[in-house]
């Protein structure tokens, strides 16, 4: 049996274990479609999910804004308050991090094999959420900076 299998199945199982369905579909649909032999499929996903998911995701976030719950007067509150602030800024090094993520797992792909593990761990046994692979490799290069900085 191909290890990729077993690595597959090994997530699957862990994440429903530990109780990650968000993790469980995705392994589960990787899974099928690497059993089924859908590898330009698979190919596809490898290399177009992150902007198809980047997508998803900044739709479900402007939504609020398109009902109406989030209106400009809310936005402009954001700068009033501390938490606001916070937020603001939490949110602009999110959004650095994501973008130097992405041109360093262009750059580096040896570094998946560590960003995959960590974020399945803290997805796993932390209850995370899988979007941390993209900032996981921001705050890596980031980090990478600093020390190439200091050499």
């Amino acid at each position: 049996m191909q290890i990729e299998y077993v690595t597959m199945g090994a997530i699957l199982l862990l994440s429903i274990l530990g109780h990650n369905m968000t993790v469980a579909y995705a392994a589960g649909i990787v899974l099928i479609l690497k059993i089924l032999g859908f590898d330009s499929l698979l190919n596809t996903l490898g290399t177009q999910g992150i902007n198809w998911g980047i997508v998803i995701l900044t739709a479900a976030i402007l939504v609020p804004i398109a009902n109406g719950t989030i209106t400009i007067h809310t936005m402009i509150d954001a700068f009033k308050t501390h938490i606001g602030l916070i937020a603001i800024a939490a949110g602009l090094f999110a959004a650095i991090a994501g973008g130097s993520g992405v041109n360093l797992l262009k750059s580096s792909p040896d570094v998946i094999p560590a960003l995959i593990i960590g974020t399945m761990a803290g997805v796993i046994f932390f209850q995370g959420v899988a979007v941390g692979p993209l900032i996981a490799a921001g705050i890596t290069y980031f980090v990478l900076q600093i020390l190439n900085y200091f050499r």
